[in-house]
């Protein structure tokens, strides 16, 4: 009896450990889009977006060329669904420092569209 106890909770543990990190992929797709804008991984953008929104992407990466700019205190979850999309919400923010001034852009005033195609989550708009 023990051991069907001992199987039962480590299944149970398992299977929730599956599903959050499935849930979380979504957020985790916007925290990488995010760590690859403030790193300017030109390179690596096009990767972590959907090929509707890669010239957007792009847009967005080239604004920040002539700034230094760099994540605080961020963190993202999935906040719902819109049709084929996750909506994502993040708290923190972008740190954009020109001639030693600093200007934060409040990730809290949008929601990011993610998509899955082909198994991976890819970033796809904002609201």
């Amino acid at each position: 009896m023990r051991k069907f106890l001992f199987i039962l909770l480590l299944a149970s543990i398992l299977l929730t450990a599956c599903a959050s990190s499935a849930s979380d992929a979504p957020a985790k797709a916007v925290e990488d889009y995010l760590n690859a804008l403030v790193a300017k991984d030109a390179g690596r953008l096009p990767t972590l977006v959907c090929g509707d929104w890669e010239e957007d992407a792009l847009i967005e990466l080239d604004s920040l060329q002539a700034v230094n700019a760099r994540l605080d205190s961020v963190s993202c979850s999935q906040n719902g669904a819109d049709g084929n999309f996750a909506l994502v919400d993040c708290t923190g923010s972008i740190v954009l420092t020109y001639n030693n001034e600093d200007q934060n852009l409040d990730l809290s005033l949008v929601t990011y569209q993610v998509v899955e195609e082909s198994g991976a989550w890819l970033v796809c708009g904002k609201q």
